[in-house]
């Protein structure tokens, strides 16, 4: 929940590319204790009862959170963002500012197609979780049941894989992955090529032994899919997460094709550290752990299903008993932070966020409110340490839900 899928640097690549946490220097793992999840999650019903700590969105909110999201838009040179706020009874907020495409000045506007990088992580894992429900996989599975040459491969389990605890090495952080990665952004990648970049290095720790984001991972998982979903992942996940969810605008990309109308993005993670457009540059590289493009109406379909594992029909689409294990998110390398399978707790707020050279999102659900949260950003251009969503998701928040901030501190980048 942080630096995500796509957080490359000239000589490294931040530790939790496409959007999760990032480790502190040193690898600590020290974490303040994460907010709890309410005891109704990932039960159908009944829903939790609003609370008093989301406020009304009345028009002077509206104005607030507008001067807000303009005020970090300004300090961090954002091009463009959309911002939605939705609850059930104390209204809701949807707005573009800025610019999706600087050459020509074309505004930013909600019904833009755009990447979302680690959030990807949330399908590939829901994926998974299916096919734990049709007793087709076991959590508790080792991975090297499933793909040949794994490091560990006879220990680490699929539930260390999508709780980011395996030990494995993140192949974003290779140093020949990212000059294989920046001298040609349209090349191809394939899922093996990628482990191949994490393989060269050993493991950090035993599995389980502490977490540790790593692209690695979701790579291993969606290979997992493929296997015992029988079909390629993207299909796997439009036939039985984003179709159930009646989301026909997300889809998992596998070459640099770009549905429109969609926002250009911009990025400094390039060979040279210059500002470019990466509009087009193939996010293969990220797969199942950050290849996924969306828009603003399904991911506020997203951000309550993934949180409580309850479609927009009322039906299941994760059994209760696996969303209660999905949603035990124990403390991570980020004060006030939890991660669990595939998903993460910020202060109450349950959901992901991804970054993309070019692009960067956060999709979250508060239960307490009922409250959905998506912000979308056409760059991934921190200021300093920081990334843009999380300005975005802090100053948002401080405003609609006081004693809900998204608040994850500024973490330096890995070397």
């Amino acid at each position: 929940m942080t630096r995500s899928c796509g957080r490359l640097r000239r000589g490294a690549v931040i530790a939790a590319a496409v959007g999760a946490l990032v480790a502190p220097p040193g690898g600590a793992t020290a974490l303040g204790a994460p907010h709890p999840v309410p005891a109704t999650a990932g039960q159908p019903s009944p829903s939790p009862a609003p609370s008093d700590d989301f406020r009304t969105l009345t028009p002077e909110v509206k104005r607030q959170v507008d001067a807000a999201v303009e005020k970090v838009m300004r300090e961090a040179d954002i091009p463009g963002v959309t911002v939605g706020i939705w609850t059930p009874d104390k209204g809701s907020h949807v707005r573009s500012y800025g610019v999706a495409d600087k050459e020509s000045g074309r505004r930013m506007s909600p019904d833009l197609y755009m990447r979302i990088g680690s959030e990807t992580k949330t399908f590939t894992v829901t994926a998974l979780l299916k096919l734990v429900d049709e007793g087709k996989v076991g959590l508790d599975d080792t991975i090297g049941e499933y793909v040949d040459g794994v490091p560990d491969g006879g220990e680490i389990t699929l539930r260390q894989l999508a709780g980011m605890r395996s030990g494995l090495y993140n192949y974003s952080e290779d140093e020949d992955f990212f000059k294989a990665l920046t001298s040609d952004p349209q090349r191809p990648f394939t899922p093996r090529e990628l482990l191949d970049y994490a393989f060269e290095h050993p493991v950090l720790f035993q599995p389980g032994e502490k977490f540790s984001y790593s692209n690695t991972n979701l790579i291993l998982l969606g290979l997992v899919v493929e296997q015992a979903g029988g079909r390629p992942l993207q299909d796997y996940i439009r036939e039985n997460v984003t179709g159930p969810a009646g989301m026909d605008r997300t889809l998992l990309a596998t070459d640099a094709a770009f549905p429109r109308p969609h926002a250009h993005g911009y990025t400094n993670q390039t060979a040279d550290g210059k500002v470019a457009d990466s509009t087009d540059w193939n996010p293969s590289w990220g797969w199942a752990a950050g290849a996924m493009i969306s828009t603003l109406e399904d991911l506020r379909v997203w951000a309550p299903t993934v949180a409580t594992g309850v479609l927009p029909d009322g039906t299941t689409l994760i059994s209760p008993a696996t969303q209660r294990q999905r949603l035990d998110t124990p403390p991570t390398s980020v004060p006030g932070a939890g991660y669990g399978l595939g998903i993460f707790d910020v202060q109450g707020w349950i959901g992901h966020n991804g970054s993309l050279p070019g692009y960067e999102s956060l999709t979250v659900y508060l239960p307490s409110a009922r409250a959905t949260l998506v912000v979308l950003l056409n760059t991934d251009i921190g200021r300093g340490q920081e990334e843009p969503s999380t300005l975005l998701g802090d100053a948002v928040t401080r405003i609609v839900s006081p004693e809900h901030v998204y608040n994850l501190p500024a973490q330096p980048a890995a070397r």
